[in-house]
């Protein structure tokens, strides 16, 4: 039996991990993360569940990566400290999981395997074909799965350009010949299936650049993603014809472009290339600066500069800003703040709402069409994206000819499990998020995030009495104090009034009731959050330290 079980990007944007299974191999493809939503407070990462992974530590065989994106790479470190096999991907996704898994202190103990495409990958029971696929990240590529029980290709993120870095082009003729061959399931990107028509072309992007370039009369600075490597060589190219001086600022780009000029990627011209402590030394209009900070985010160089704490650089009249990305679900706020402070500043900002600036990673529905009629696969199944990604993704197969009851539509978790007889959905495995915060994984779960909201929200008061162990009388307090509740030049009869609430609680729990201390500790949080919720319509988080002395 040919098992594929989705732990992750079934679903939600990010945390893709599937694993599939052949006798007694199993093979995961990917291991990425997502970054915490608005109302997971304090939390720093999300990742999959991997409990399935640890209850079949012994089966799995190895671990593809498909490309260099941190929503299938970012959980990496993570699963190796569950299972500790051979890490299979391209040049440029390894050199990026190097020095990652560096950062971790895990490098050492990592076996990396290179892969190429049009090579043929062993590993456990499975052969798998390399499919180079262009994406916003170079070095990507689909897996052509061979089983016993038929060829199962898995796309990947993907788009069907013709105009991207040279050599990093969609291989259609190897999903075509894959097509010939015959296709039992073909697993599909549903990220941009909501778009028609086609991705535009990286060419037209080009352009637009170059015309922003010939108008701009002071400093270019662009902001974009570290791993869009085609697009940096695309400003590389239109700076080095202008004689630009051109420097990288932000670490996770500086990584990224040491890892594309030592693979070949990236070509600069020499002496073209800048220290950030120069820029003063040459005009305005000679300065390219290249960053990071697209999306927002409130430490990245670009955040710096557009609030003024910048070390280096300062945004002034003439300088023309390009956020050259698409603007993340979640984002929007953070990087409208930022466009806000660089028009204060002075500078022009040129960003995806208002010219064509970016170009997605991702097909769209005419692309995704193409697809399908190149692998013609007997079975469908949509993956990466949420759920109405993939019910739109199926619908799309169905309008290309596959039969409703060989469209499988699954959410992370279930499992589709394939034999002789056909195809069937099989049973549910543990899946779920699981959320790091700090050194912590999986310690903080909904009921600390409920306490988190409700800290945000409304504050807390703290109660501090100690009361005598023999009489019961009061021996230090009430001491109440408050954070995030009420400004203490402002409490005054509010709280005179909570310390009466308590001392009436404790003149009805007699010291010979039993348990009396615990009745105590109840009663003051559940009559305060009366109190507060009364006189000002407030629910503070009440925290009552009481004990005997």
């Amino acid at each position: 039996m040919l098992k594929i079980v989705p732990l992750g990007g079934l679903g939600e944007i990010g945390l893709n991990m599937m694993v599939v299974e052949y006798k007694e191999s199993m093979i995961i493809i990917d291991a990425g993360l997502m970054f915490p939503e608005d109302y997971m407070l304090g939390v720093d990462l999300v990742i999959p569940d991997m409990e399935y992974i640890r209850q079949n530590k012994s089966r799995i065989s190895g671990v593809i990566l498909t490309h260099a994106h941190e929503d299938h790479i970012g959980a990496l470190a993570f699963l190796l400290r569950e299972v500790n096999v051979p890490v299979y991907g391209t040049p440029f996704t390894l050199g990026v999981v190097r020095y990652k898994l560096e950062e971790y202190g895990m490098l050492p103990s990592v076996s990396l395997q290179e892969i190429r495409p049009d090579t043929l990958l062993r590993v456990g029971d499975f052969e798998i074909d390399i499919i180079r696929v262009s994406h916003s990240v170079v070095d990507g590529i689909a897996l052509a799965i061979h089983t016993p029980l038929g060829l199962i290709v898995h796309t990947g993120d993907f788009k069907i350009s013709h105009t991207g870095v040279s050599g990093m082009t969609t291989d259609v003729n190897k999903f075509a010949r894959c097509g010939e061959e015959g296709v039992l399931a073909l697993l599909s990107d549903s990220t941009n299936v909501e778009k028609e028509g086609y991705t535009i072309s990286d060419n037209e992007v080009g352009e637009t650049l170059k015309d922003i370039f010939a108008k701009s009369s002071g400093r270019v600075i662009v902001a974009l993603f570290s791993s869009s490597i085609s697009r940096i060589q695309q400003i590389v190219d239109i700076a080095a014809a202008r004689g630009n001086r051109l420097v990288f600022n932000g670490r996770s780009i500086e990584v990224s472009v040491r890892i594309a000029k030592e693979l070949g990627y990236l070509s600069i011209p020499d002496d073209m290339e800048i220290d950030i402590r120069q820029v003063g030394n040459f005009p305005d209009r000679n300065v390219v600066i290249i960053t990071t900070g697209s999306q927002g985010e409130p430490m990245s160089a670009l955040a710096r500069m557009a609030t003024g704490i910048h070390k280096q650089i300062r945004i002034r009249h003439g300088d023309t800003v390009v956020l050259s990305s698409k603007f993340i679900p979640g984002n929007e706020k953070a990087i409208a703040n930022i466009i806000n402070n660089l028009y204060r500043r002075g500078a022009d900002v040129i960003y995806e709402k208002i010219s064509a600036i970016h170009v997605s990673g991702h097909a769209f529905r005419e692309e995704l069409k193409l697809m399908i009629s190149l692998t013609q696969p007997r079975y469908f199944i949509p993956i990466h994206g949420e759920y109405r990604h993939l019910v739109l993704h199926a619908r799309l197969a169905e309008e290309m000819g596959i039969p409703r009851s060989d469209v499988i539509l699954i959410e992370d978790g279930q499992s589709v499990e394939f034999d002789a007889d056909g195809v069937r959905t099989g049973e549910k495995v543990p899946t779920g998020r699981v959320l790091v915060d700090g050194k912590g994984i999986g310690d903080v779960g909904r009921c600390i995030l409920k306490e988190r909201r409700a800290l945000s929200e409304d504050g807390f008061v703290a109660v501090t009495l100690a009361l005598d162990e023999e009489t019961g009388i009061v021996m230090y307090g009430p001491e109440i104090t408050s954070r995030g509740f009420v400004f203490e030049n402002e409490t005054g009869h509010l709280l005179d009034d909570a310390i009466c609430v308590i001392l009436e609680i404790i003149e009805d729990i007699t010291p010979d009731v039993p348990g009396r201390l615990e009745k105590i500790r109840s009663r003051v949080k559940s009559d305060l959050r009366k109190y507060f919720n009364f006189t000002i319509k407030r629910r503070p988080v009440i925290l009552p330290f009481i004990l005997e002395v």
